[in-house]
């Protein structure tokens, strides 16, 4: 198991600039069970690491729940996302209060498809529309991580920048149009004994207003966790296990004409892993599945990711 912390990633932009599930429009940028993994822990060595992350998203909501996409209030909306995401994360040599620190990006391609009832002053008239480009970028200007034996605890910033194509007549967009900034912990347990993973991710999203709708959505308290079992297998390690998250919106949305808006969910579902060395390269591939359920003021559907990091 001495491999089990070599390959970390900071994977919170593989879905978080999605243009659907915003809170204003349904969800954020963070999307909730991004980060839940040892996979997503910084490692505390020098290096380079490189994450390709493909994520499919499939989700609806009631006709009784309108949404703000853009200019517009839409009833009966269904979204259907596909994005990959490459991730570049740097480990320096240098260290913080014993912490080791690193920065990083993440860069999102995407392929959107929503439609719903927009609603006009006597009639709702149904849409369908599609976008595809590069989605907002998030920087991580400070990583710091430590480890103590077999428990490894950081904290992090991530940044989202307003990079991607947005247009207030559009359902579909690409970006969000507004800036995010999000403090974040970390603590993950894997014991080099018995192979037993616990982890947990925990986050604070702070959004700046949409200048070209005069929305701004609520500050949003996330938190993720994974436990699972790995154990050795074909000269790799195998992990396999159960991951989950909690999204709570904490303030509610200004500018807009649904109230608050707070949004709210939960979701579980399986996950599995494997870690190997390649040459001196060190690769893991994760695979899981969430189910959201519980769910206020945000679409609600599946969600798949997979994952494949290579540490240098």
């Amino acid at each position: 198991m001495k491999t089990r912390f070599l390959i970390a990633t900071m994977l919170t932009a593989t879905w978080t600039h999605l243009s659907l599930r915003a809170e204003e429009g349904g969800s954020g940028h963070y999307m909730p069970g991004a980060m839940a993994s040892f996979i997503d822990v910084p490692p505390t060595t020098n290096g380079w690491i490189y994450v390709n992350d493909f994520t499919f998203y499939d989700g609806d909501a009631s006709a009784a729940h309108p949404f703000r996409l853009g200019g517009e209030l839409v009833l009966d909306v269904a979204a259907t996302v596909y994005a990959d995401t490459s991730v570049i994360l740097y480990q320096t040599p240098w260290t913080i209060l014993g912490g080791r620190y690193g920065v990083g990006a993440a860069i999102p391609y995407q392929w959107v498809e929503v439609e719903g009832a927009v609603q006009g002053t006597t009639v709702s008239v149904r849409r369908e529309d599609q976008a595809q480009g590069f989605g907002d970028i998030e920087a991580f200007p400070l990583l710091l991580e430590w480890k103590c034996a077999d428990v490894s605890f950081g904290t992090s910033l991530g940044v989202y920048l307003p990079t991607g194509a947005y247009d207030q007549e559009d359902l579909a967009n690409v970006g969000r149009n507004y800036w995010t900034f999000e403090p974040g912990v970390n603590i993950s347990w894997l014991s080099s004994t018995i192979g037993t993973e616990a982890t947990l991710f925990s986050g604070f999203d702070m959004s700046t207003e949409n200048p070209d709708t005069d929305y701004r959505s609520g500050h949003v308290f996330h938190m993720d966790g994974t436990l699972a079992q790995h154990l050795p297998l074909c000269g790799g390690i195998a992990g396999a296990g159960v991951t989950g998250f909690y999204y709570e919106q904490v303030t509610g949305d200004t500018g807009g004409r649904l109230g608050d808006f707070e949004g709210r969910a939960m979701g579980v579902g399986p996950v599995i892993s494997y870690v190997m060395n390649v040459g001196s390269v060190t690769v893991v591939a994760e695979v899981k599945w969430l189910r959201e359920m519980n769910v206020e003021h945000r679409l609600e559907g599946d969600i798949l990711w997979a994952k494949v990091a290579a540490l240098f």
